[in-house]
């Protein structure tokens, strides 16, 4: 029997689609409307897999726009009850929901503060819309796993196309046009050799730049649904001390993006190989050789728009794991769809 992760996971290519066919229209609208204001500076605010949409966000703001972006704590607000100078902000509320009371409750005392606010939900009726002055829509439909597939993809695709549109281009540009179906060939090809790490209990998951958010999100499906204790790390990061915990047999999952980023995590691959690492690579072909596991991927894209593809075999992964482990993907447990934070 298939699973609910498991077919949603196979319609991302429709919902990038519908998005590009049915959502373009109000972003560009949104993105007129936040360009005529005069803003120094962006403030996202999300939680669990939202929070890793709103790290790739703070790439695109700051590489693309040269906006200076930070990650809003929602305790400012909800537990410490501050007041902010948001004036001269953009602030963004992200929740698949749209019902996240902490993230809800940020966005709301932001607008009084002065700030423009935007919001990225899968319900246009869900009080995050309400309460932003632009809300804009993931179109993904129902998503019964609680582990978020869909609509951390879609959330992607419309902050990148938020992003062009930001910039003034009055279309998506080919290469998001041509996401939908790239989508569909990363879900046709397979992994190389991850039954093994059924028995794995601990793991790293390293890259970097816009695919750190893929590291994290990785790494969070993997404790939700195989419930193995998973640590993010950018590659840089992992190199001022983690990379001390890892020595002979140590699993370690490197995402090894296009573009900038390439060289540098490619380093550390070699690096993490001479040290006996256990090594599961993603990437494209001739990246992955000598690894202990591996996914190919069938296709080249440009480095800003490559989480949206290089998540979708990691999102197989932690199912697959997850089935292997005798666990319910669908159900992990002590969680629930909505959770509940303030």
């Amino acid at each position: 029997m298939t699973s609910k992760m498991l077919k949603e996971i196979r319609e991302q290519p429709r919902v990038l689609q519908r998005i590009l066919d049915e959502e373009w229209g109000k972003v560009r609208d949104a993105a007129r409307a936040l360009r005529g204001a005069d803003r120094h500076s962006v403030v996202i605010v999300a939680r669990g897999t939202s929070d890793n949409a709103a790290l790739y966000a703070k790439y695109l703001f700051e590489v693309l726009l040269g906006i200076p972006t930070a990650l809003a704590s929602p305790s400012v607000f909800t537990v410490y009850q501050a007041w902010m100078k948001f004036d001269k902000a953009l602030v963004m509320g992200i929740s698949q929901s749209g019902e996240s009371k902490d993230v809800f409750e940020t966005v709301r005392r932001a607008r009084e503060f002065g700030a423009r606010t935007v919001s990225l939900t899968n319900d246009e009726s869900s009080p995050l819309a309400q309460v932003s002055e632009a809300h804009l829509c993931l179109r993904a439909g129902n998503e019964e796993s609680v582990a978020a597939t869909k609509t951390y993809t879609a959330e992607l695709m419309l902050l990148y196309l938020l992003t062009i549109a930001l910039r003034g281009e009055e279309r998506p540009d080919a290469s998001a046009k041509r996401l939908p179906e790239q989508a569909r060939q990363v879900l046709e090809a397979e992994w190389r050799g991850t039954a093994r790490y059924r028995y794995a209990e601990h793991l790293v998951v390293v890259s970097r730049g816009y695919n750190l958010a893929t590291a994290k999100e990785a790494a969070l499906k993997l404790m939700e649904t195989a419930y193995m204790v998973a640590e993010a790390f950018s590659g840089a990061d992992l190199k001022h001390g983690p990379i001390a915990m890892i020595s002979k047999d140590f699993p370690v999952v490197a995402v090894i993006p296009p573009g900038k980023a390439r060289a540098s995590i490619k380093a550390m691959v070699e690096n993490l190989s001479d040290r006996g690492a256990e090594l599961v690579v993603i990437g494209e072909e001739g990246l992955t050789d000598g690894a202990s596991a591996s996914f190919v991927l069938p296709l080249s894209c440009p480095e800003e728009l490559s989480p949206i593809l290089y998540i979708l075999p990691l999102q197989m992964l932690a199912h697959d794991l997850s089935c292997l482990r005798g666990l319910n993907p669908d159900a992990p447990r002590g969680l629930s769809k909505v959770t509940e934070t303030w």
